[in-house]
């Protein structure tokens, strides 16, 4: 729902802080602890979640989410499944907006009209879908957005002022800037250009910017926040699930809980951002 996400972005206005935006992989390590996590999310500190949807051939990912993504699969994750976390989270939590990260191959064999009527029905909010350019937006964009989902875009450091308006076209719910080059969890860039780019980019919309790709710290978290409507930390928090497993790779008594004290962390850097700003 557009909604939910537009108002917890005036409500984080309003509270003077950038959003916290968490990713995790759905199914990893399993089904039941992916769950748990996720359940865990908002009360550790999340205001956003984003929920990663495996596949076999991740393009923009990184070592430690396509590790994710393959022990997510081999534990028998699959699209419906992610879908069905979503309706169990919305039990206990109709609030906090749920965005679904992945690619467009498993939504194309689903069926896009199915996917969308059980997206809608699950209590999805929003689509980050990394392979699908604006030039394709009928595909699914359009009919996303026809169904009240936030089609949500990605504008990297080598999206120029003339290509920015083709990507902005038909974006909502918030612009993601990935902060730099290359796969996802890579080194952290220049806070200073992360200021100038979201400047930028806002001079051409009035849709929140969140930035993510190389954000590990709290101190990071408090860095990009200064000048970003929301912090996305994904590869920090999904190495936080990699290490607690055991040798067989299967969650420990530990997993969830690992999680939760690391967004508790980051959390704490998102919400001291606007007052290291204001200093």
């Amino acid at each position: 729902m557009t909604a939910r996400m537009d108002k917890k972005f005036a409500d984080l206005k309003a509270e003077g802080r950038p959003a916290l935006v968490t990713y995790f992989m759905a199914g990893d390590p399993d089904y039941h602890t992916a769950l748990e996590i996720m359940k865990a999310l908002p009360a550790a500190g999340a205001d956003i979640i984003e929920l990663g949807a495996p596949f076999s051939d991740p393009m923009a990912d990184g070592p430690a989410i396509q590790l994710a993504g393959q022990r997510a699969l081999k534990a028998g994750q699959t699209l419906g499944k992610t879908l069905q976390m979503v309706r169990e989270f919305r039990k206990m939590d109709t609030t906090t907006p749920i965005v679904l990260m992945g690619y467009y191959n498993p939504i194309y064999i689903y069926g896009v009209d199915r996917f969308l009527d059980e997206a809608v029905d699950a209590g999805l909010d929003g689509l980050i879908i990394v392979d699908l350019p604006a030039e394709m937006d009928d595909e699914l964009c359009i009919p996303a957005l026809a169904k009240d989902i936030n089609f949500i875009r990605l504008a990297t450091p080598t999206t120029d002022d003339r290509r920015l308006p083709k990507v902005l076209t038909n974006t909502s719910g918030f612009v993601y800037y990935v902060s730099m080059t290359g796969i996802t969890g890579s080194a952290l860039p220049d806070p200073s250009k992360i200021a100038s780019a979201v400047s930028r980019i806002k001079s051409h919309t009035n849709l929140p910017v969140c930035v993510g790709f190389g954000v590990k710290t709290a101190e990071h978290a408090r860095l990009i926040g200064a000048s970003a409507d929301g912090v996305v930390v994904g590869t920090a928090i999904v190495n936080q699930v990699a290490t607690s497993l055991d040798k067989d790779g299967k969650a420990g008594p530990d997993t969830v809980q690992a999680v939760v004290t690391f967004v508790n962390g980051l959390s704490s850097g998102v919400r001291s951002a606007r007052l290291a700003a204001a200093e």
